[in-house]
């Protein structure tokens, strides 16, 4: 008997459990800016099971068994979409080759890294990790939600191609070394980049005149596997480029093999701002507080978002951490601002036209019914120096919150942020809150 009314306890404990996080839960009284839309005074976002059930005005219906939350003063936008990052120690091709598309950074990514907590204290939910840009191709991207993690699998994010990740090239002085299987000069880079995708155009071939006779299809190669998704157009290439020649050359590979670019960094693009726009390539762009460090991102420009914008070119921004710290990749849209480009494109840029850059329009980069509930809560303007980021929340779940020491720890530094004794910022309510992101 004492067992049954145990084993019917524990029943109902789970019941109310899984009851309470089915409920809806309300933000109210903010400033929303949807992206997509005008921002909302006064407004009303509703959350539900990772997924945005409704955002609008303040008359926005709340459901009866909603949780209500008032955050009125705050600002609520899109979690932003790092185009361009290296957390968690991503590695890609080694000195073995030039070309290494068969590498992979979710092979080598360190999920439970504490960078990733940065990146949360900085409003980010999603980021596209590279492999370094020291080969011609560095190997397979990969796309991750800021979700609690222990393993990779956690973190990969499928878009709308059905793949988790691009294929990254770079050009320019980055993978010149002049050594064993190393280009000496920008003709030869672009060169060895034509011929290995001759050789992924003849793969593609064979494939397809083996239809679905699975005993005429040619043996596995898994280098050209993945170009052959780049050249079906399921697999974005992102191009790691700086200077206007780079730029073109980059283009020129785009156009004569037919694959989807976005290009990287492009510190001279406000030079070919009409060439690129007239490709319809987007640009992926870095801000730089402290110009400086490569000859070839010399004549470096916080004008370019706003040029490119102007001449008709998507764009996005990008930490290239830890080139930039990933807290502060909204302060580099400010600058941005401050250098032209309107606060409406500068809000798209970081949300919206990244996620677009990645295939992933569908599920974040704005505030819509039926997309992941990923959105973050600022104390302010986004673009004011003065405004700070109090929580993040990934597909429903606050994963950073400000007034939580451990989590303040990571936004604003010091020694024991990242050092392995925090016992110290652990408040001890009891909330698991330890520092375990």
């Amino acid at each position: 008997m004492r067992k049954t009314i145990l084993l019917s306890t524990l029943f109902w404990v789970i019941c109310c459990s899984i009851h309470a996080q089915e409920k809806p839960t309300a933000f109210t009284g903010a400033l929303i800016y949807p992206v997509t839309g005008a921002p909302i005074q006064n407004g009303v976002l509703i959350v539900q099971n990772g997924r945005i059930l409704s955002v609008g005005g303040a008359d926005t219906k709340i459901p009866a068994d909603a949780i209500i939350t008032d955050v009125k003063g705050k600002v609520i936008m899109p979690g932003v979409v790092d185009t361009h990052s290296h957390l968690g120690g991503p590695e890609g091709g080694d000195n073995s080759s030039a070309l290494n598309p068969d590498t992979r950074a979710f092979d080598a990514i360190n999920p439970t890294s504490d960078g990733f907590k940065k990146a949360l204290a900085g409003g980010i939910t999603t980021i596209n990790i590279m492999p370094g840009s020291g080969h011609l191709m560095s190997g397979q991207t990969v796309y991750v939600k800021m979700r609690e993690a222990k393993v990779m699998e956690d973190l990969i994010i499928v878009n709308e191609k059905g793949v988790y990740g691009g294929m990254k090239m770079a050009n320019g002085t980055n993978p010149m070394r002049g050594t064993a299987g190393f280009p000496g000069t920008r003709a030869k880079s672009a060169a060895m980049d034509r011929e290995l995708y001759v050789k992924a155009q003849e793969y593609k071939k064979k494939i397809e005149k083996a239809g679905k006779d699975s005993s005429k299809l040619p043996e596995r190669d898994l280098r050209l596997e993945p170009l052959v998704e780049v050249l079906n157009g399921k697999r974005v290439v992102h191009f790691h480029s700086h200077k206007e020649n780079d730029i073109l050359t980059a283009i020129r590979l785009s156009k004569e093999f037919g694959f989807r670019m976005v290009l990287h960094h492009i510190s001279e693009g406000w030079k070919v701002a009409d060439e690129i726009a007239k490709a319809g390539i987007p640009c992926s762009i870095i801000m730089i507080e402290s110009p400086g460090g490569k000859l070839e991102a010399m004549e470096v420009s916080n004008a370019t978002p706003a040029v490119l914008q102007k001449a008709g070119a998507l764009i996005g921004f990008h930490t290239d951490d830890g080139v930039t710290d990933s807290r502060f990749l909204i302060r580099g849209a400010a600058f941005a601002v401050r250098s032209g480009l309107s606060r409406e494109n500068a809000m798209k840029a970081l949300t919206i036209n990244g996620a677009k850059m990645l295939d992933l329009s569908s599920r974040v980069g704005s505030l819509e019914s039926g997309k992941d509930a990923d959105f973050i809560i600022l104390s302010g303007d986004p673009f004011s120096v003065y405004s700070k980021v109090e929580q993040t929340w990934v597909e429903g779940k606050k994963r950073f919150d400000l007034s939580n020491p451990v989590d303040k720890a990571f936004a604003v530094g010091g020694y024991h942020a990242y050092s392995a004794d925090r016992a110290e910022y652990d408040d001890n309510d009891g909330d698991d809150r330890d520092g375990n992101q």
